[in-house]
């Protein structure tokens, strides 16, 4: 296995490193303006969170799969923490699910397909730590209940920590991260890498977030 610290382990070393550009990042489109919210002090203009288009089109498409079905999706977020200015983010640049049980109203991994989900994470092309965790609240909205604050506070704890929850039949998306006492929700944005997207080129249409 990589280098990869898993939920509740030791806090990896921070290096100092700028964010993706701006020209390379762009607000998710089912983004709602109560999640927005920026936090106060040195992180008022920041976005604490970068994801990228790989890893927002599988959690997108793996919520949208089990619309029909009104269940609930979960899998891990993959990538890296940084600071910059003082203030610390965190990059998601994959993500990594396996079998679930799941309802409309609640999802866990299933005990036997743990070894699936390491497997995967094996097999992700870079050096990574484990990020934080996405799910999907299929036609209930945004928000964490307190089985998901029980589970941020437990086994995401970090600083660097984040949860990402999907609407797909709204189209609603939100970030949240552990606060001092509460979850609190965290400012993010989609980033690609140079060449990735849009598409390069002005005679190719740019390639934005699908509806």
């Amino acid at each position: 296995m990589k280098n990869l610290t898993i939920i509740g382990g030791r806090k990896p070393v921070i290096e100092s490193r700028p964010p993706p550009p701006k020209d390379h990042t762009t607000a998710h489109k089912w983004l709602i303006e109560q999640e927005s919210r920026k936090p106060l002090g040195r992180e008022s203009n920041a976005k604490l969170l970068y994801i990228s288009k790989i890893a927002e089109e599988k959690m997108r498409n793996h919520a949208t799969s089990k619309v029909n079905e009104r269940l609930e999706v979960m899998g891990l977020m993959l990538g890296q923490a940084f600071i910059h200015d003082g203030v610390e983010y965190t990059v998601v640049r994959d993500v990594a699910t396996t079998d679930l049980d799941a309802s409309s109203t609640r999802v866990r991994f299933r005990r036997d397909g743990f070894e699936k989900l390491f497997v995967s994470m094996d097999d992700i092309g870079f050096d990574h730590i484990v990020t934080g965790w996405y799910h999907s609240h299929p036609g209930h909205g945004i928000f964490m209940s307190p089985t998901d604050v029980d589970t941020q506070k437990s086994m995401f704890g970090s600083s660097f920590h984040r949860a990402v929850v999907i609407d797909p039949i709204n189209k609603q998306i939100g970030a949240y991260r552990m606060g001092k006492v509460d979850v609190e929700p965290v400012p993010f944005v989609i980033y690609w890498d140079e060449y990735q997207n849009p598409y390069y080129g002005t005679s190719v249409r740019k390639r934005t977030l699908s509806d």
